[in-house]
């Protein structure tokens, strides 16, 4: 048993579990398919997600999306997952998600759905807590978890895409599927993704998020129901939570979702 998974067993992590990893190879420390192989022997009888965004390059001008050929920009480690032999690539043209494991097509297949957003509720980042996810940022933090923008899409948050829908071109074996989709913009932050670091430490401090350590890196894992939970009680009191890099509340912050 290598390092690394003896480090996932530490999590109380399980073969079963379904788990979703942004990450920073550099972080990590360890050779890249030394790290993609010991997630797959892991979980073998569940399933391993990784982003495979390609958001920076799907324009107007480039709108052809094929999953088998179509890099992603979030990353060596997700570059190398989604072309390894049985990883499978949902067909989203800037948001997609690669998967191997127990169950990976139906869960893929859901980016097929009538949606038209980058992180629909009905598309396969809106339904993570619903499969019983978990969420592992390793050697990163909030300002990486897609996830929040699906919880954001669930509350229907202002402000959050353009105001004009790009036509796709979607390459499958079958043919292509033309298809209309918004992407993320916000009218003050490029990068609205950063501010969702300030919910960072009260995830911590009320459990949600736990610490551990995979390779060198540290791990924050969590539950993505729980997350969603969490995020959506917070939202529904102030909605504007994430128009600002500003600490949060701190009365805001110590309340917990109740089940």
């Amino acid at each position: 048993m290598n390092k690394l998974i003896k480090q996932l067993k530490a999590m109380g992590l399980t073969h079963q579990d379904k788990v979703l990893i942004h990450s920073s190879l550099k972080a990590i420390n360890r050779d890249a398919i030394l790290v993609i192989e010991s997630l797959i022997d892991y979980f073998n009888e569940g399933m391993v997600l990784l982003p495979t965004h390609s958001w920076s390059t799907m324009t107007q001008e480039n709108n052809v999306f094929d999953p088998k050929t179509e890099p992603s920009c979030v990353g060596l480690l997700t570059n190398l997952f989604r072309v390894r032999q049985g990883v499978k690539r949902s067909l989203h043209p800037t948001h997609s998600i690669a998967g191997f494991g127990k169950d990976v097509d139906k869960f893929l297949d859901l980016d097929l759905n009538d949606i038209n957003t980058p992180c629909h509720p009905n598309g396969t980042w809106g339904n993570l807590g619903t499969i019983g996810t978990k969420i592992l940022l390793i050697g990163t933090d909030m300002k990486r978890n897609t996830f929040v923008h699906a919880i954001e899409e669930m509350a229907n948050i202002e402000d959050r895409f353009t105001k004009e829908m790009i036509e796709f071109e979607l390459v499958t074996d079958e043919g292509i599927i033309r298809r209309s989709y918004y992407k993320h913009e916000h009218p003050v932050y490029q990068g609205l993704s950063n501010n969702y670091k300030i919910a960072e430490q009260p995830l911590i401090d009320l459990g949600i998020i736990i610490k551990h350590k995979f390779g060198d890196a540290e791990v924050l894992m969590m539950d993505a129901m729980a997350l969603q939970k969490q995020i959506l009680t917070w939202l529904k009191i102030n909605p504007k939570l994430f128009d600002t890099h500003l600490p949060m509340d701190e009365e805001l912050a110590k309340i917990k979702y109740q089940d």
